[in-house]
């Protein structure tokens, strides 16, 4: 079983985060930094072969009311052609308040408020999903997701 890689899509860096390979625990991995959609599929393709990935799961930035604003509609544009370059599916999952929720985590930590928190929020966005699928009993790669052919 591969592992679940996880994005958390900026318009400066990319936090990402990694599962285990049972699909039970996510954790930061890195942050990369946003330079060109070229340089990003490149370090996202050595990532996939290096942790051996087999699904990425990329934020989406619901309103709170669930509503899809301006920034939802730009995560949804970038993770399609984000699914056109990776050689593995692609899905969307809801990532309302998960910076707030890294941001918490951090504070309890007392993690320094002033480095980027891009890596754990792409963390908090992958343990909700491997969450939610367990919790269903599931596949992770089945529903709950939004996937893209």
């Amino acid at each position: 079983m591969g592992r679940i890689m996880a994005l958390d899509l900026g318009e400066k860096r990319i936090g990402v985060a990694i599962s285990d390979p049972t699909h039970t625990i996510a954790r930061p991995l890195r942050i990369l930094p946003r330079t060109s959609r070229k340089a990003v599929i490149e370090a996202l393709l050595r990532l996939l072969t290096e942790y051996e990935v087999e699904r990425v799961v990329i934020g989406f930035p619901r309103s709170l009311s669930g509503e899809e604003g301006p920034q939802a509609r730009w995560v949804r544009r970038e993770a399609e052609a984000l699914a056109r370059s990776l050689p593995v599916p692609v899905v969307l999952w809801d990532e309302r308040l998960s910076t707030a929720t890294a941001e918490a985590y951090r504070a309890m930590r007392g993690g320094r408020r002033r480095e980027p928190i891009d890596a754990e929020a792409a963390a908090v966005i992958l343990q909700d999903y491997l969450e939610a699928q367990r919790a269903r009993g599931r596949d992770p790669s089945l529903s709950g997701a939004t996937p893209f052919a």
